[in-house]
C-alpha cells in the first residue's frame, strides 16, 4: 500500500526542482536552437528565392540582349545581302550596256559592209549581166 509520509513530499519537491533545472537547462536552449534554426532556415529561403528571382532576371536580360543582338546581325545580313544584289544589278546593267553597244556597233560594221558590198555589186552589174549573156548567147556582145 501507498503511505504518505515525508518522503513522497521530498518526492514531489525533487520532481519539482528536477522539472525547473531540466526547463532551465535542457528544454529552454533546445527550444531557443530549434528557433534559430527555424528563422535561419526561413533567411535560407528567402535568400535562395531572391538568387532565383535574379537569375530568372538575368536570364531574361541575356535573353533580350542576344534577341536585340540577333536582330542586329540579322539586319545587317539584310543589308549587306542587298547591297551584294544592288552591286550585281549594276554590275549586269554595265555588262549588258557594253554587249549592247558592242552589237549596235558589229551591227552597224555589217550593214556598212552589205552597203558596200551592193554598191560594189552594182557598179559590177552592166559587167557581170554581159558576161552572163556571151556565156548563153556564146558570142562576145
Amino acid at each position: 500500500m501507498v503511505t504518505i509520509d515525508i518522503t513522497m513530499v521530498i518526492q514531489i519537491i525533487n520532481m519539482v526542482v528536477l522539472m525547473f533545472l531540466l526547463n532551465k537547462v535542457l528544454y529552454q536552449p533546445v527550444k531557443k536552437i530549434l528557433k534559430e534554426r527555424s528563422e535561419k532556415m526561413l533567411g535560407m529561403q528567402n535568400d535562395v528565392a531572391k538568387f532565383q528571382q535574379n537569375a530568372r532576371l538575368r536570364q531574361e536580360e541575356v535573353d533580350a540582349k542576344m534577341s536585340k543582338a540577333s536582330g542586329k546581325a540579322k539586319a545587317a545580313l539584310d543589308a549587306a545581302r542587298a547591297e551584294a544584289q544592288a552591286a550585281g544589278e549594276e554590275k549586269m546593267a554595265s555588262i549588258k550596256a557594253e554587249v549592247d553597244e558592242f552589237k549596235e556597233n558589229q551591227l552597224a560594221d555589217i550593214k556598212q559592209q552589205i552597203g558596200e558590198a551592193e554598191t560594189n555589186l552594182k557598179a559590177d552589174l552592166d559587167g557581170f549581166a554581159n558576161a552572163i549573156a556571151s556565156k548563153i548567147l556564146g558570142r562576145a556582145l
